[in-house]
């Protein structure tokens, strides 16, 4: 079972409408940018292909936690099986790599539209496209099926974990026996992964900068739109930066509470998939105004 957040007495039902409202605005938003991108052939190019895997991320991090959340608040039952705590520690961490090999392949793709636009149809092919997509899934997939393969022959002797949801080092610390191995694999994973992620997010934006700045002299709008394009992204992976980065220094800190802890852990989990969708939406011209021509089609069919 888990322990979860402390409910006062009688703030079960204010806490479960909160986190259906989360729930149901972090599906609503991701539904709509999915739903736009799909059916608007104008927005099958690369960098929405892109945005597309981030919300199929963005929702595999959401449904991990949310769902058990709400349920949790509307029937107080902490209890979990072993195969659910599994499969909800699998796609909490799946997330997390997911997301950060997504925004490297984002970052390379945005490189190559703005440093080489002329060549950037030939480099970013429907193949390519497709291949650097499955490439950043299969590297998230391998990357935690070798940290949740060190799970086998682990017997467990303690029932409870001591978070809001299921993570790997939860499961594990309730084992009869070390597991020093799997917390080795666990933090060179961890950091090579952020590490990667954040070189190739650094150089692609340096050398974008650049580009920006010498073609900006001739051309504002070039420069402008390149800014645009990019700040999205930039803004999705700073703020996934922080919510981690929160999260580990609450963690180094024994004094503050454990229900502060567990509030920051359910936010990094929760807070990007909720603001993602409204950031596409509000920086990109593109989906913008797709939406926009969308809603309005619709409000005049109905009229």
């Amino acid at each position: 079972s888990e322990i979860g957040f402390y409910v006062p007495p009688g703030y079960g039902p204010l806490f479960f409408v909160l986190a259906l409202l989360t729930f149901m605005v972090t599906l609503l938003g991701n539904g709509v940018v999915m739903w736009v991108i799909v059916t608007d052939k104008s927005l099958h190019r690369p960098m929405f292909v892109m945005v597309c895997n981030l919300v199929v991320c963005d929702l595999l991090g959401a449904t991990a936690v949310l769902p058990r959340l709400v349920m949790q608040f509307l029937t107080g039952q902490k209890a979990i099986a072993y195969i659910p705590a599994i499969t909800q520690a699998f796609c909490v961490h799946s997330y997390g790599v997911a997301m950060q090999t997504i925004l490297a392949v984002m970052a390379y793709d945005r490189y190559i539209a703005v440093c080489e636009p002329l060549r950037y149809h030939s480099i970013m092919t429907s193949a390519r496209l497709h291949c650097c997509c499955a490439l950043a899934w299969f590297v998230t997939a391998l990357l935690v099926l070798v940290l949740f393969s060190f799970h086998n022959n682990v017997p467990l002797c303690g029932r409870t974990i001591k978070h809001v949801y299921c993570s790997n080092r939860a499961i594990l610390s309730l084992g009869c026996i070390s597991t020093p191995v799997s917390n080795i694999y666990g933090l060179a994973m961890t950091w090579s992964l952020s590490t990667g992620a954040f070189l190739i997010i650094a150089f692609s934006y340096t050398k974008i900068l650049s580009a920006c700045l010498k073609q900006g002299r001739s051309d504002r709008s070039v420069r402008t739109k390149a800014f645009q394009t990019c700040a999205t992204h930039l803004m999705v992976y700073m703020i996934y930066q922080i919510a981690g980065v929160v999260l580990i220094m609450l963690y180094r800190f024994p004094s503050v509470s454990r229900d502060i802890q567990k509030f920051f852990g359910i936010v990094v989990l929760v807070f990007p998939p909720l603001v993602n969708p409204f950031i596409y939406g509000i920086f990109t011209k593109d989906l913008r105004g797709s939406v926009r021509k969308r809603f309005t089609a619709r409000i005049h069919h109905k009229n």
